[in-house]
């Protein structure tokens, strides 16, 4: 899962992404309304946690912009404004939640949480491929319902790869949900996670279930289009 945080105080917006990368989430940081529109546009995300007193452009032009744009990514606007007109507004321009400063560290995860669970497909608990399991809710991987131990990093890319069951990702693609925007993109990184989920996934069974489709990317399948 990727995460766009925009925050013009960089103590607030470093401590928000040190908490976050250590629960798995790719994130990206910027600090002022002009830039946040800028990579709403050009990456992806799971969502956007968005700050009301910007530089350039604040937070309700921002979200409303987003919105014109048809990008229908969650948005949890956080501030330290707490008035009801200030929350009635940013629901209007199309933020999902609001969450007002100071705040516990715990709620916001919840709240995050909350939001993705609504806007995923979850409509099945676990995600399957074959006799392997994952539950996104308890984040536990079984195969054969022996447990596996994954970490982090393995786990966010599992995750990403059983969310696209049969269809073929690209290591750009892996890049963009799974490691953030300073990743360096000519890294070996991938290929390295991808072949550890094989020994831990895959190794001893007859039946391998994540695939290379040569020169594209990966496949995660019982039957593979390769």
């Amino acid at each position: 899962m990727r995460i766009l945080i925009v925050e013009d105080d960089k103590k607030v917006a470093g401590f928000l992404k040190k908490g976050l990368k250590e629960e798995q989430y790719a994130v990206d940081v910027c600090y002022d309304g002009e830039e946040a529109l800028f990579q709403s546009q050009v990456n992806q995300y799971d969502l956007i946690i968005l700050d009301i007193m910007l530089p350039k452009k604040n937070g309700f032009a921002v979200c409303k912009q987003i919105r014109e744009e048809g990008n229908l990514t969650p948005i949890l606007m956080l501030t330290a404004r707490d008035q009801l007109e200030d929350k009635v507004k940013g629901l209007q321009e199309g933020a999902d939640d609001y969450l007002t400063k100071p705040f516990a560290f715990e709620e916001l995860l919840a709240r995050i949480k909350a939001l993705l669970r609504r806007t995923q497909d979850y409509k099945t608990k676990t995600l399957n491929v074959g006799d392997l399991e994952l539950d996104p809710v308890s984040r536990k991987v079984t195969r054969q319902g022996k447990p596996l131990s994954l970490t982090g990093k393995e786990y966010a890319l599992l995750e990403y790869l059983m969310r696209n069951k049969g269809r073929t990702i690209t290591q750009s693609m892996i890049i963009d949900h799974v490691w953030d925007m300073n990743f360096d993109g000519l890294s070996n990184v991938v290929n390295v996670y991808i072949n550890h989920l094989r020994e831990k996934i895959d190794k001893g069974f007859a039946q391998k279930y994540i695939h290379t489709i040569r020169g594209v990317g990966y496949q995660i399948d019982e039957n593979p289009s390769i």
